[in-house]
C-alpha cells in the first residue's frame, strides 16, 4: 500500500520504520521538514514530502501528531474524500495523566467532524512507541492487538490489512462512537506505564476463551 504518515515524533518513525520494513510505499510529512527528512533517511525507502497535499495518492493515512495538531494536518495535507485515516491521537492532558475529551465525544470524532471528507478509524492510540517500534510478538504472551473502531467498514479493513502487515492482531471495536472507550483506556496504559512505573513495554489486550 501507498502510505502517508503524518508526524515524525517517535510514533510517526517507529510506523516508518514497520511499514517498510512491510514493504509498504511510506511517505512522511511534518510541521517541522527537518525532522520528516531525517526521518526518512533513516528508514531506507521512505520519503519525506511537503505538509500540503501529503495525502494525495495515498491508500492510506496514517495520523500521528498530537491531538492539538490534528485537525490542521489532515487540512494541509487535503485528504480526499473517503480517503483512509487512522487516528492514533489521545486527548491528553499537559501531563499526561488525564484526558480533555470523554464521555459525549471522543478526539477521533472531533476529527471526523472538522474533516468529513476523512474516512476515521480510530487504531493504534492503545499502543506505546517503543511497542510499535518493537513489533507485536510477545513471545508466550501473544501478539499485541489494536483496537480499531469506525463508521466506514472499507476503511475500517484497510487499516486492519495495514495493522496484519507489520505483525498486529486486531479487534473490532465497532463504530467511531467508541473511540470514546479506546481513548481512556489509552489513558490507564499511560498511568500504568509511566504514573505506576510499569513501564512501556505493557500493552493490553482482549482475552477470548477457547
Amino acid at each position: 500500500m501507498k502510505v502517508t504518515v503524518i508526524g515524525a515524533g517517535n510514533m510517526g518513525s517507529a510506523f516508518v520504520s514497520q511499514l517498510v520494513r512491510a514493504g509498504h510505499e511510506v511517505s512522511v510529512t511534518a510541521r517541522d521538514p527537518a525532522k520528516a527528512a531525517a526521518v526518512a533517511a533513516a528508514h531506507s525507502g521512505a520519503r519525506a514530502v511537503p505538509a500540503n497535499g501529503a495525502a494525495h495518492g495515498a491508500d492510506i493515512v496514517v495520523l500521528a501528531t498530537g491531538y492539538a495538531d490534528a485537525i490542521a494536518a489532515l487540512q494541509a495535507a487535503d485528504i480526499q474524500p473517503a480517503q483512509a485515516v487512522i487516528d492514533i491521537t489521545n486527548p491528553l492532558t499537559p501531563d499526561y495523566m488525564g484526558l480533555t475529551l470523554g464521555h459525549s465525544t471522543s478526539a477521533a470524532e472531533e476529527i471526523a467532524k472538522s474533516v468529513p471528507a476523512a474516512a476515521v478509524v480510530k487504531g493504534f492510540n492503545t499502543v506505546f512507541a517503543q511497542v510499535l517500534a518493537g513489533g507485536a510478538d510477545f513471545g508466550t504472551a501473544g501478539k499485541v492487538p489494536v483496537f480499531l473502531a469506525s463508521d466506514d467498514a472499507a476503511a475500517k479493513q484497510r487499516a486492519a490489512t495495514l495493522a496484519a502487515s507489520i505483525g498486529f492482531d486486531t479487534v473490532d471495536a465497532g463504530s467511531l462512537k467508541n473511540a470514546r472507550y479506546l481513548e481512556p483506556l489509552a489513558g490507564l496504559n499511560i498511568y500504568l506505564g509511566y504514573g505506576a512505573g510499569l513501564g512501556t513495554a505493557i500493552a493490553p489486550t482482549w482475552l477470548r476463551k477457547a
